[in-house]
């Protein structure tokens, strides 16, 4: 059971190694499923997820799996989705014909990740001054004008 975001959600494990041959995936260990509920909107949500994993059993249990998917999770969450609602503005944004909108996420997440590839510590500074002084980021690029 986990409260988050005003909601109450069970989650199940079950996890087992008697599937890992019906899996093609190099060095499986074992397989699981894991059914989460949740209400939303007055009614019982169900989510079903399906994992494979190289870790034994041995190395790591139901907990552990679970405590593994919620923080891969919410890296994802915190550290990709986050940064781009808040610092490209990308919920805003009403690009959406053909594919435009794609195309601006592969973008923003590229220029996310080349952030941190550089060292940038804070973000919408960096952008800003960027955007004000295009001349430095196209020196950081190595792009000649």
């Amino acid at each position: 059971m986990d409260k988050g975001r005003g909601r109450l959600e069970k989650r199940t494990i079950t996890t087992t190694t008697s599937r890992n041959h019906h899996v093609d995936w190099p060095g499986v260990k074992q397989v699981w499923r894991v059914v989460c509920e949740r209400p939303q909107h007055g009614q019982r949500q169900i989510e079903t997820a399906y994992y494979v994993s190289s870790v034994s059993r041995a190395r790591a249990h139901a907990d552990q799996l679970l405590a593994l998917i919620r923080d891969h999770w919410g890296a994802i969450e915190n550290g990709v989705h986050h940064v781009r609602d808040t610092t490209f503005d990308e919920d805003r944004c009403t690009i959406f014909r053909g594919h435009a909108a794609q195309n601006l996420a592969a973008f923003r997440n590229t220029a996310l990740n080349w952030h941190r590839l550089i060292g940038t510590v804070n973000l919408a500074a960096t952008t800003r001054s960027f955007t004000r002084q295009s001349q430095r980021l196209s020196t950081k690029l190595g792009i000649v004008n």
